[in-house]
């Protein structure tokens, strides 16, 4: 927690005190508070009670030791791809995925009270900066990598310098005290994070309600054509399939690992059968959760 700009970790001690007197409500999230992953958890779960942590790792854990009943965690955004780490951390941490939500990505530039530029260079998390990599260009503001979008915001009031400015969303700023000096400085209007919902107990399938999605991870067997015949098994049984990535376990580089979204849910036939075809050409197959499709695929 201190490692959170002095502005930050003031508001940090705060929601984690209303998130201690209700953990039940409680959400975690990563970043300092202002950030987008903030913005998630107040749009998934308006009533929630926000839990700030300072990395993936310490949201993952305020759910396993009960101080959060779930976390939302950012998974991929629709300019810079998957987030970085995620594939290793989500099967590692033994939590389920029980949701997802989509999150329209609004950047916006801020500096200190009466601050109007030139700016030297605006302060950010990498994503945010290369998602606005030419609104900066333009202006001829350097990128600086910040840990996350709202910290940056905390830093530049904490700094105190007038040339400095920080790309967050705007709850960062009327959070720390900032003007904004220009809003939307994301270079596509269409730039959207998904976000997944993780808690330590899976959802039952049968209780999801219309149309549904499953995420799991497999490794294939090491024979010829053993990824192409597993994914035949969604091919042929009518499972769509809209989300294949590949990543390495490991440093031997002979053991890749497979994340798979599918829509559809055990019980049903048709992905009941494709899981059964997978598992007889994987060494190792996991399901990380099925839980109510937010956004229709295709």
């Amino acid at each position: 927690m201190h490692s959170y700009p002095t502005p930050a970790l003031i508001q940090v001690k705060e929601l984690t005190a209303q998130a201690a007197e209700n953990p039940a409500r409680a959400i975690a999230f990563q970043g300092a508070p202002g950030c987008n992953s903030h913005r998630a958890a107040l749009e998934y779960a308006p009533q929630c009670a926000p839990l700030p942590c300072f990395s993936f790792e310490d949201a993952l854990d305020a759910v396993k030791e009960g101080r959060a009943d779930r976390a939302i965690i950012p998974i991929e955004n629709s300019q810079h791809g998957r987030v970085a780490d995620i594939h290793f951390l989500l099967p590692e941490s033994g939590l389920s995925i029980v949701g997802e939500h989509f999150l329209s990505i609004e950047h916006a530039l801020m500096a200190l009270p009466g601050a109007k530029g030139p700016f030297a260079a605006a302060y950010s998390h990498p994503q945010a900066l290369g998602q606005s990599r030419h609104y900066l260009r333009a202006r001829g503001i350097v990128p600086m990598a910040y840990a996350d979008t709202a910290g940056a915001a905390a830093f530049v009031k904490e700094q105190g310098d007038l040339a400095a400015a920080a790309i967050a969303p705007a709850l960062a700023a009327s959070l720390y005290g900032l003007d904004i000096v220009e809003y939307n400085v994301e270079d596509a209007a269409d730039n959207t994070t998904r976000f997944v919902v993780l808690a330590r107990a899976p959802l039952d399938p049968a209780t999801i309600e219309g149309i549904a999605m499953t995420t799991m991870i497999f490794e294939v067997r090491n024979v010829s054509a053993a990824l192409y015949k597993a994914l035949g098994g969604f091919a042929t049984n009518g499972v769509n399939m809209t989300k294949l990535e590949s990543y390495q376990k490991g440093a031997s580089f002979s053991a890749t690992m497979f994340f798979v979204d599918i829509v559809g849910k055990p019980g049903e036939e048709p992905v009941d059968r494709a899981l059964e075809e997978v598992a007889f050409h994987c060494k190792d197959l996991r399901l990380l959760g099925s839980y109510a499709q937010s956004r229709p695929r295709g």
